[in-house]
């Protein structure tokens, strides 16, 4: 679990480290939207899937969460698994 993140140098780096230590992709399966907000269901090639919810005002994300299985993530990239994961 990520703590949140508070303005754009925090989630800059946060995709910065990330995007460094593992082979990120995502495939569009659907979006949704309904007046601010909007839903994207993803897939990758190697089978993991997962969602984003974003709240859009004035063209600007103002609020995201997203939901994957990092235990399934970190194994397929061939990462280690943070203990707090395992306890």
């Amino acid at each position: 679990m990520t703590a949140p993140l508070h303005g754009r140098e925090a989630i800059v780096n946060l995709f910065r480290i990330e995007c460094a230590r593992a082979t990120m992709v995502c495939e569009v399966e659907q979006i949704l939207e309904d007046g601010e907000w909007a839903v994207l269901e993803w897939r990758d090639p190697l089978g993991l899937r997962g969602c984003g919810f974003f709240r859009v005002r004035d063209g600007r994300i103002v609020f995201q969460r997203g939901y994957f299985d990092q235990l399934s993530f970190f194994r397929q990239q061939g990462l280690a698994v943070p203990d707090r994961y395992l306890g």
